[in-house]
């Protein structure tokens, strides 16, 4: 059996539309710098307000990879 190494990073996704699009928008952005993700965990989620009306929504996400030291 082989042993395995996982590394995490923090990234946080932004979007106009909705929790899930900033999620997605964080593995997108998080894929351009590593690859072999494995898992991710939302570990936050908020919203920025401006006048009466929600502006932005963001997700903070962990996200695994496999480490290929």
């Amino acid at each position: 059996m082989t042993n395995s190494v996982y590394q995490m990073v923090e990234f946080v996704g932004t979007s106009k539309v909705s929790w899930e699009d900033a999620a997605k928008n964080a593995i997108a952005n998080a894929r351009k710098k590593y690859s072999d993700l494995r898992v991710a965990t939302v570990k936050e989620l908020d919203m920025t307000i401006e006048g009466e009306l929600v502006s932005t929504f963001r997700a903070k996400v962990i996200i695994s990879f496999k480490s290929h030291n």
